[in-house]
């Protein structure tokens, strides 16, 4: 039961990795990066509960990464609205500068 949920885990990080390095984007990448925190979420909480000693700390850092993947996607959502008022686009090519 643990391999299918490692499986499950590693897809989701390899389909996440892929968007982050291919797509140019800026929401696109913004969302691949949180299906790869939920991909490593996933395997906290399979190791936890069938790990050796089943415990809810895993549980517990699930609960702790999801806090800050949600603080990190307002303050990248907020700073990508920022770009896009200054630049009008949200091509990821496009914000090699910080000043222009």
């Amino acid at each position: 039961m643990l391999a299918s949920y490692l499986t499950l885990a590693a897809v989701l990080f390899c389909i996440g990795l892929y968007g982050v390095l291919t797509k140019r984007n800026a929401i696109i990448v913004l969302l691949s990066i949180e299906l790869m925190l939920n991909a490593a979420n996933l395997n906290l909480v399979a190791f936890s509960k069938y790990g050796v000693v089943p415990s809810l700390t895993g549980q517990v850092f699930s609960l702790f990464a999801m806090t800050l993947a949600a603080a990190e996607a307002a303050v990248g959502v907020a700073v990508l609205i920022a770009l896009y008022r200054r630049r009008a686009t949200v091509n990821v090519d496009e914000f090699d500068e910080l000043r222009r």
